[in-house]
């Protein structure tokens, strides 16, 4: 079992098909902790083991693989690259201390290069760029570097180089000789010692005096200035053939920090804060950052960071605040799809436990001497949905179980249930996500649906003041139902939160106090289902002032119906409206499709609100779009753009709707009351 200062926890981040599973599997096969070099397109890959990246040959999910050089346990988190699973990604981030961001050469810096760095810097990791593919054609090597320096900022350094045939890579940190087609290799070792020695101001000082500086003091300094990020090391690999494989894994082994000198992971309780020390014999904290399930026999596998203590089989664990006491059974190091026991986790490590239900991404387990919660990056909300329906009949309580899991997997995955249109709805990143999440979901459980277009969640407000009166009086031999209400409604301010403002003045007893909860319950439930179109409704100001009680015939069920009543009655004079949702867009396209862009979305009555110009000749176009006209964006983003443009939506806020758009929404929605 490896010591915490001889782990290195890397996280492979980069736009699909740029080669990071590649590039895991020529790390395991050159340190041989595999005897054959696994390949996505031969689909031997040890990360890519599910049928559905097996299939569509890429990844969908992260993988967690090991191995070990030169003395050091390297565990490697390769993750998915398409926007559409980036959720997986993001969650991987906070379990490393380094980030590989992978590059093709002959692709260049694509659209979740940039997201992914980004989230990598934000993170405050050290950054490794990794230019591979680079024995494909056509390569323009010094201007794909003038792009990363960019892109990325000039501490964007070359740390090797190819040679002229690209069969190997030249060491800049030590020599200052050599042929590349990229640059001089004598300019590359001085830019990237000075972006070294920025680290340390006494290096620095006697740099500039004149002194030379040793190789061991560039070593000592290392990782100092990629903690600083002073250096940005640029390396090239040709996974394929193992070109720079060795010399990639030797500058992760020497100069990227272990947990012991990595900045310690916070613990957030209110306003305290409580810093993690990577020490085994500390209080155990670990962070949940992956759910996986067997594809073949459903067992459930939790992926855990160990920022402090240590953890063994026979322990008591806690999750979060709850007391309960879990026991982790074995202790397992995943290898891809494979899991292998192991005696304890340590602090600094990432471990895996089976079937341990009760965990889920992003919980705190610990031993009890810790609590709080981890501060993790947010990731996209899921704003693609479909509406699901069972493709045969009884299999509605099994697919709800199916899609439970598949939630658990992925945290940009959503299901939920549609109160007004009774639809089992699934919300992702795109039409990509959902697709090969229920074809994941196919092809582990044996259930299929059919998918359509869901509704819209409208929304239903008021426009000016109005007042309301109902008396519910029913006699049915006995003692009857009595009660009476009077209201007064008025718009409260758009986009309020909670949508109702309810309010109790009845002054006297013309209604008694018991009965306020049963008003409110019927007010409620016409919140909920609106009057106009079946939508639920929301700013919305209730007053209940007044109204009449009968000693023997008032009950609870007759003021909620009284309530309900009066609301209807005021909301009806009250000049109800539609809302709509309307989110905002960032579109990333080539400057070239700028223009068609901009006049689309002015078509779907979107409001362009800037544009951010990208390196790369890529540009940002930032909008405001009601989301009914974008639902099938991906698409034609994809068609005016050749693939080449991304985008990401979230929830702004509501907005009436246009009246022509209302009248068409309401007359659906009669339509479908009269055949029900």
């Amino acid at each position: 079992m490896a010591v915490t200062g001889d782990i290195r926890n890397i996280v492979l981040l980069g736009h699909g098909g740029s080669g990071k599973t590649s590039l895991a599997e020529a790390i395991l096969h050159k340190t041989g902790a595999t005897n054959r070099l696994g390949s996505v397109d031969e689909k031997t890959s040890i990360c890519d083991y599910y049928d559905e990246e097996k299939h569509h040959q890429h990844s969908i999910s992260s993988a967690l693989v090991y191995t070990e050089h030169n003395g050091k346990l390297l565990n490697i988190i390769d993750t998915p690259g398409y926007p559409d699973f980036i959720g997986p990604a993001i969650k991987a981030i906070p379990a490393a201390e380094t980030a590989l961001i992978v590059i093709s050469a002959a692709a260049g810096i694509e659209t979740n290069t940039r997201k992914m760095f980004e989230l990598a810097t934000q993170a405050d990791l050290p950054r490794i760029i990794v230019i591979n593919k680079i024995d494909a054609e056509n390569i323009d090597f010094p201007e794909l570097i003038r792009a990363v320096q960019e892109s990325f900022g000039s501490q964007c350094r070359c740390a090797n180089l190819p040679s002229t045939d690209r069969a190997s890579v030249i060491n800049c940190i030590e020599n200052e000789t050599g042929d590349s087609p990229v640059m001089d290799v004598a300019a590359a070792h001085t830019e990237l010692i000075e972006s070294i020695i920025e680290a340390d101001d006494d290096l620095m000082e006697s740099y500039l005096g004149g002194e030379e500086i040793s190789a061991e003091k560039i070593a000592s300094v290392f990782v100092k200035a990629l903690q600083a990020g002073t250096i940005i090391p640029i390396v090239f690999t040709n996974t394929r053939k193992g070109v720079g494989v060795g010399e990639l894994l030797d500058i992760v082994a020497k100069y990227t920090p272990s947990p012991l000198q990595a900045k310690p992971f916070q613990l957030k309780d209110g306003e305290t804060s409580t810093e993690l020390k990577p020490d085994p014999v500390g209080p155990l904290a670990g962070l949940v950052f992956r759910i996986g399930f067997d594809p073949r026999s459903n067992m459930k596998y939790s992926s855990i960071r160990i920022f402090s203590g240590t953890i063994k089989s026979d322990a008591n664990i806690q999750r979060n605040d709850q007391k309960k006491g879990i026991r982790p059974g074995h202790i397992l190091k995943a290898q891809g799809g494979e899991n292998k026991e192991t005696d304890a986790g340590i602090a600094g490590d990432i471990i895996t436990l089976a079937k341990v239900e009760e965990l889920k991404i992003g919980d705190l387990i610990h031993d009890g001497r810790v609590k709080g919660a981890f501060e993790l990056p947010p990731v996209p909300e899921p704003m693609f949905s479909l509406a699901l329906e069972p493709a045969t009949r009884g299999d509605e309580q099994k697919i709800s179980s199916a899609l439970e899991k598949l939630c658990e997997e992925d945290p940009c995955f959503k299901i939920s249930r549609d109160m007004q249109t009774k639809e089992l709805v699934a919300s992702g990143l795109g039409d990509l996500h959902l697709r090969i999440t229920l074809e994941k979901m196919e092809n582990r459980s044996k259930l299929t649906v059919r998918t359509k277009e869901p509704k819209i969640p409208y929304r239903e407000t008021i426009t000016t003041k109005a007042e309301g009166h109902y008396r519910h009086k029913k006699q049915t031999g006995g003692a009857g139902q009595f009660g009476e209400v009077y209201l007064r409604v008025e718009p409260a301010e758009r986009n309020s939160d909670p949508p109702l403002v309810f309010s109790w003045d009845i002054f006297g007893a013309s209604i008694p106090g018991q009965y306020e909860p049963a008003v409110r319950k019927g007010i409620i439930d016409i919140m909920q289902t609106g009057v106009i179109a079946g939508f639920p409704m929301q700013d919305v100001t209730v007053s209940v002032y007044d109204g009449k009680h009968h000693p023997v015939d008032s009950k609870e069920v007759a003021f909620r119906a009284a309530g309900k009543g009066a609301f209807v009655n005021a909301l009806e004079k009250a000049r109800p409206v539609l809302l709509e949702p309307i989110v905002n867009m960032e579109v990333t396209v080539p400057a070239e499709n700028v223009g068609d862009i901009a006049g689309d979305l002015a078509s779907k009555r979107g409001r362009v609100q800037g544009q951010d110009m990208l390196p790369g000749n890529f540009i940002v176009v930032k909008a405001q779009v009601p989301l009914s006209e974008v639902t099938q964006y991906n698409s034609q983003l994809k068609s005016v753009t050749g693939g080449r443009g991304s985008y990401s939506m979230t929830l702004s806020h509501y907005e009436l709707v246009p009246p022509n758009v209302q009248q068409q929404i309401i007359a659906q929605y009669a339509k479908k009351k009269v055949t029900e």
